[in-house]
């Protein structure tokens, strides 16, 4: 059971996923969490680099949608400027947002991916889903509300344990 709390991989920020290493690990599609993964949780957009990274792995051939917890008309606000389906409201750690989003863009659970900050919410949607998960530290947790914040606390602890 605690498997399911384990991500695939980790990695800083999801600039290191590149092409490249996508390809070593056989996955053709990422699902992407928003807040703290892709850009500081009151940021409006992404960085440049994080949209010059998104472009890049679109040249590739890589399929992406967010897949946040978010409401519609944030994540809709988010997405459209980039070109990005997505899925809100997916209630990680619930899977169902995860396999409507595979649906959404044709991808195969077995290589796909679910980038995320957060180790309840997008690690144990992406295990329960059957696709991969990718850890990534978050951006600015200390922006972040305080039930997010507080959940934190037994997150860090458990990928303490698993070192």
């Amino acid at each position: 059971m605690f498997h399911l709390l384990v991500p695939h991989y980790r990695v800083e920020s999801v600039l290191e996923l590149t092409a490249e290493r996508l390809q070593q690990w056989d996955i053709t599609a990422l699902l992407l969490d928003v807040d703290c993964t892709l850009k500081r949780y009151r940021a409006s957009g992404v960085s440049a680099e994080v949209a010059d990274w998104l472009s890049e792995l679109r040249r590739s051939g890589v399929g992406l949608c967010i897949v946040s917890n978010g409401r519609g008309q944030r994540i809709r606000q988010f997405a459209d400027p980039l070109g990005l389906p997505f899925i809100a409201q997916a209630i990680k750690p619930f899977p169902l947002g995860v396999r409507a989003a595979l649906r959404k863009i044709g991808a195969v659970p077995q290589r796909t991916a679910l980038v995320g900050d957060q180790v309840f919410a997008d690690v144990l949607a992406g295990r329960l889903a059957g696709v991969k998960s990718i850890l990534v530290r978050p951006m600015h947790p200390e922006e972040e509300p305080w039930f997010t914040r507080a959940k934190r606390i037994p997150e860090q602890w458990w990928l303490k344990s698993l070192q």
